[in-house]
C-alpha cells in the first residue's frame, strides 16, 4: 500500500466546555454533602463538602449489587440460611430454607432496600460478611474511591463504614455503565413468587429522565441519596447525604444543570470524514472515530478539533484500519482524543490481489 503525507485539518466550531463546580454553592439546597457528575464524562458540575467522610446507610448496595452482578451468575440458586433472615432494619422477607435466583434478591436488594437481600447475596458471593468487605474495599481501591471504607454490605451504621459524595459518585458512574446494573435499579417493581416489591425511589415517577440508583436512611446517616437522570442523551449523577429534603434536592439540581449543560459527542454515527482516494478509479473513502468522545458544552468556551488525515489513500484498505487521529481542544488545551478508523464496504476498497 503507497502511502501519502497526512495533513493537520483544524475545524473551529463555536462549543463550550465546562468549568469545574461551575454552578454557585445554593442555599436552597438542605443536604450536608452534595455533587453532581456527568455520568458520560466524569466532569463535576456542583459539589459541596463533597469529600467530607460520612455514614451513607443503604447507598451501600450500590457497591454491593456490582461485586454480585460482576462475580455471581443471575441465574444461580441460593438456599438461604436462617441467620440472613434476621439482620435488622428493613427487608425483602427472604424465607429461610427457600431458593432464590441471585437475580431476584438484587432486585429485592435494590427495589425495597433488603438488608437480609444484601446479607445473603454477600455470604453467598464471599462466604462471609468479612470476605465480601474485603472484595468491597478491594473494588473501591481500583475505582480510586480514596476516602471509602467498608465493613458490610447493607449499610447498617458501623465504626469505619463511611464514604463520600464524590467516591459514591464515581462508584455510580462506573456501575451506570453496567447493562444489567442499569436494569434492576431503574425497575419500579418486581414480584417474586407471592411477593411483590416497589421502589423507594420516588424520582423514578416524579423526576423526568430519571433512571435508578439508591435511597438510603438511618437515623445517625439521616436521608440519603443517589440517583441518575438522562435527558437529550446525557447522564447526571447526583449524589445528596444528610438531606432532609433529598427529593427536592435532586430536582433542582437535576433541572438547572440539565438546562446549562448538554453533551456533544463524537462517534461513528455522529461524525466522519472524507478522504480522497485512489480504489481502482478516483473516489472518497471514509474515516470516522474509533471510540466515543463526549463533551460537556455550556456555551461559553471554544472548542476546536483538530483532524489528522493523509491527503490521499490507494487501495488496499483496510476496513476498521488506522486513519489518523480526532483530537478535541477546549481553549486551546487537548481535552480528548481517539483514533480514525477506515469505515467503508470492502468492496470499494480493493484488495491484496
Amino acid at each position: 500500500m503507497r502511502k501519502a503525507t497526512a495533513v493537520f485539518a483544524v475545524i473551529t466550531i463555536l462549543l463550550t466546555t465546562l468549568a469545574p463546580n461551575a454552578f454557585a454553592v445554593r442555599d436552597d439546597i438542605s443536604s450536608h454533602s452534595t455533587i453532581v457528575m456527568c455520568a458520560d464524562t466524569g466532569d463535576v458540575l456542583y459539589e459541596d463538602d463533597a469529600d467530607e467522610r460520612m455514614l451513607i446507610a443503604s447507598l451501600t448496595k450500590i457497591m454491593t449489587a456490582i461485586l454480585v452482578i460482576e462475580n455471581c451468575d443471575l441465574d444461580e440458586l441460593v438456599i438461604i440460611n436462617p441467620d440472613w433472615c434476621y439482620v435488622e432494619g428493613s427487608s425483602m422477607y427472604l424465607a429461610a430454607g427457600k431458593m432464590y435466583t441471585v437475580h431476584d434478591i438484587l432486585m429485592g436488594m435494590m427495589l425495597t432496600s433488603g438488608n437480609d437481600a444484601a446479607t445473603a447475596l454477600a455470604c453467598h458471593c464471599s462466604g462471609s460478611i468479612e470476605g465480601f468487605a474485603k472484595l468491597m474495599n478491594e473494588k473501591a481501591a481500583e475505582l480510586g474511591m480514596h476516602n471509602s471504607s467498608f465493613k458490610n454490605p447493607h449499610g447498617l451504621d458501623a465504626e469505619e463504614h463511611y464514604s463520600t459524595a464524590r467516591d459514591l459518585a464515581t462508584l455510580t458512574r462506573y456501575c451506570m455503565k453496567n447493562e444489567e446494573f442499569c436494569k434492576i435499579v431503574s425497575t419500579k417493581s418486581y414480584t417474586v413468587g407471592e411477593m411483590s416489591y416497589i421502589n423507594h425511589n420516588r424520582l423514578l415517577w416524579e423526576c423526568e429522565g430519571c433512571i435508578g440508583v439508591k435511597t438510603g436512611y438511618t437515623m445517625a446517616s439521616g436521608r440519603t441519596l443517589v440517583s441518575c437522570a438522562e435527558r437529550n442523551g446525557m447522564r447526571l449523577i447526583c449524589v445528596t447525604l444528610g438531606a432532609p429534603d433529598d427529593w427536592n434536592d435532586h430536582m433542582k439540581l437535576y433541572d438547572e444543570a440539565f438546562a446549562k449543560y448538554s453533551l456533544t459527542v463524537y462517534d461513528s454515527d455522529s461524525f466522519y470524514a472524507n478522504i480522497p482516494a485512489v480504489l481502482p478509479t478516483f473516489g472518497k473513502i471514509k474515516a470516522v472515530p474509533q471510540e466515543k468522545i463526549s463533551v460537556l458544552t455550556d456555551g461559553n468556551d471554544v472548542v476546536s478539533i483538530r483532524l489528522e488525515l493523509p491527503r490521499l489513500v490507494f487501495a488496499p484498505i483496510l476496513n476498521g484500519g488506522y486513519a489518523g487521529k480526532l483530537m478535541v481542544f477546549i481553549n486551546g488545551t487537548l481535552a480528548a482524543e481517539t483514533n480514525m478508523v477506515y469505515a467503508v464496504p470492502e468492496a470499494k476498497i480493493g484488495t491484496d490481489k
